[in-house]
């Protein structure tokens, strides 16, 4: 999500709509999506205002390869959807370059096509894409595309400590009796005076380990493993440092900070002859600004395909791997409190970087012979992303801004060493954070800084309160993405199978709170818990 597409039309002169509903969701991420159709399934209506054309965020953004843990514990319309997919790889039609049989079933170390529960776990962009518009068809959802919220003071209207309308920069109005705020941003929560967090907090906030910073912690392997020099001149401070290191020197460990997980595109390649388009060379290509990515090859490291992870079609997903590749460390700080204008530039910065970095992999001499022959056999996918130059409409915001709710999910919740209360669905995956900075370590080498990996010993439960504001702050917005929860814990909880199942309970404690005439903070539990199972929700182990 950047920003709007053309300046919007003078909101004081232009003619307004004012639209109402029961619920009404901004954003349009998988969990809008599922929220919406969960609304209009208990007989509410229901408008999604999203700033997105395209529907489904990063799970029809790129994001093919699904991160799950557990798949026993994804239930409800997010099984649904991945039920969805398997519907439409069963048909001979989807397969069209390669044959079913040729793709195999693997995908992170369980089986991409899952018959015995009919779902597929593993699939092309514009697949998805499809599933989340056969539920807007489906359910007659009703949605306002390349609509943004007006982040000023006039774009929101509180009575009685609650949301009565929002405003979009096109100057209509959306009324309702509950919101919800499903983008990866958090902007309509920040707008409503919703505390939150942006960065990473110092254990001591929590008593957690693996928050704040994190330096010579090495649980995956993208970190420097051999020497290898910042400087302009190898081993020369003085000639300056190259592109993409920081000068800043680095904190104690687990000092908390401004810094945010570094954020990539997932790209979607093809090495399909008959599908693929080469990486052209980006306006404003240097390149420099990859030189210590030459000078990693020199040591000798050869892992530039290990997540080219493959999905359908003879495509990939194609995600972040190694001390220097397609995550964009340190360039993301100021993103999520950004203007739309300079979320825009990020994005765009991002993009260029990332395009720039394949165009270098296959063309540079530095690159090594036998990297680049292989990587000259890959391109975009023709029939990808088809209205934005093949390239994927959506950056991979890892992490923005963080609610600080009701319920705080922290680190010891995430790894199941607690019981939750009330809950309200299941994660399961490692706290998974990618590198927040690049520095220069006090040996004059490069390292980069902040990438966990820690496994929960088990599936745990997501609190209700997660998804809460505090009353006093708002009390008729519910916040199922953006959920509140520390940066380490939110590493676990922020995969799209889990955006999903929260939007899901969101909106059904939406209906419930609206029918009861009450807010979501004083919804009895058990009234939540019984249409959550009688949906099939799946809320603890």
């Amino acid at each position: 999500m950047g920003g709007p597409t053309e300046s919007p039309k003078n909101a004081e002169t232009s003619p307004m709509a004012v639209r109402k509903a029961d619920v009404i969701i901004y954003g349009g991420t998988c969990a809008a999506v599922i929220a919406a159709v969960q609304v209009k399934k208990m007989g509410k209506t229901v408008i999604v205002v999203s700033p997105d054309k395209h529907l489904g965020g990063l799970s029809s953004g790129g994001l093919g390869f699904t991160d799950t843990g557990n798949k026993e514990v994804i239930g409800g319309l997010s099984r649904e959807f991945y039920q969805r997919l398997y519907t439409h790889y069963q048909k001979e039609a989807s397969w069209k370059w390669q044959k079913k049989e040729e793709y195999g079933n693997k995908g992170q170390g369980t089986p991409a096509l899952d018959g015995t529960n009919r779902t597929m776990w593993i699939f092309e962009p514009h697949a998805a894409e499809g599933v989340f518009e056969d539920f807007v068809k489906e359910y007659k959802l009703t949605i306002y595309r390349d609509e943004w919220l007006d982040r000023s003071a006039k774009g929101i209207t509180k009575k009685s400590g609650g949301i009565t309308s929002i405003k979009t920069l096109s100057g209509n109005v959306y009324q309702g009796k509950m919101f919800i705020d499903a983008t990866y941003e958090g902007d309509l929560m920040a707008l409503a005076g919703v505390k939150y967090h942006v960065g990473r907090e110092a254990n001591s906030v929590y008593g957690e380990k693996w928050n704040g910073v994190q330096a010579g912690v090495f649980q995956h392997g993208h970190y420097f493993k051999a020497n290898v020099s910042p400087y302009k001149i190898e081993g020369d401070p003085k000639s300056g440092l190259l592109p993409e290191v920081s000068a800043e020197p680095i904190a104690e460990n687990g000092t908390g900070d401004n810094k945010i997980q570094a954020y990539c595109f997932r790209m979607c390649l093809s090495n399909n002859p008959d599908n693929r388009i080469p990486f052209p060379k980006p306006q404003g290509y240097d390149p420099a600004r990859y030189e210590l990515y030459a000078r990693v090859f020199k040591t000798g490291w050869r892992e530039t395909y290990d997540k080219f992870d493959p999905i359908p079609n003879r495509k990939t997903d194609t995600n972040n791997h190694g001390p220097f590749s397609t995550d964009y460390i340190g360039k993301n700080y100021d993103y999520p409190e950004a203007s739309y204008e300079r979320r825009k530039e990020i994005i765009k910065d991002h993009e260029l970087y990332q395009k720039g970095l394949m165009y270098f992999l296959q063309n540079d001499s530095r690159v090594p012979a036998d990297v680049q022959d292989k990587m000259k056999q890959w391109g975009l996918p023709k029939d990808e992303f088809t209205d934005n130059g093949n390239w994927p409409h959506q950056l991979y915001i890892r992490e923005a801004r963080r609610m600080i709710g009701e319920f705080v999910m922290k680190e010891a919740d995430a790894l199941a060493q607690t019981k939750v209360p009330s809950p309200i669905g299941m994660g399961s995956y490692a706290l998974d954070a990618h590198n927040a900075q690049r520095y220069v370590k006090s040996d004059g080498f490069v390292q980069n800084e902040g990438d966990i990996g820690v496994h929960p010993k088990s599936a745990y439960s997501i609190a209700y309160g997660s998804i809460l504001p505090k009353e006093n702050e708002c009390n008729n917005l519910l916040v199922p993405v953006c959920v509140s929860s520390s940066h380490i814990a939110f590493g676990s909880i922020r995969m799209e199978p889990v955006f999903m199942i929260l939007g899901q309970s969101a909106a059904t404690a939406a209906v419930l709170a609206i029918d009861g005439k009450i807010s979501p903070q004083k919804l009895p539990y058990e009234k939540l818990r019984e249409v959550l199972l009688k949906d099939k929700q799946r809320l603890e182990l």
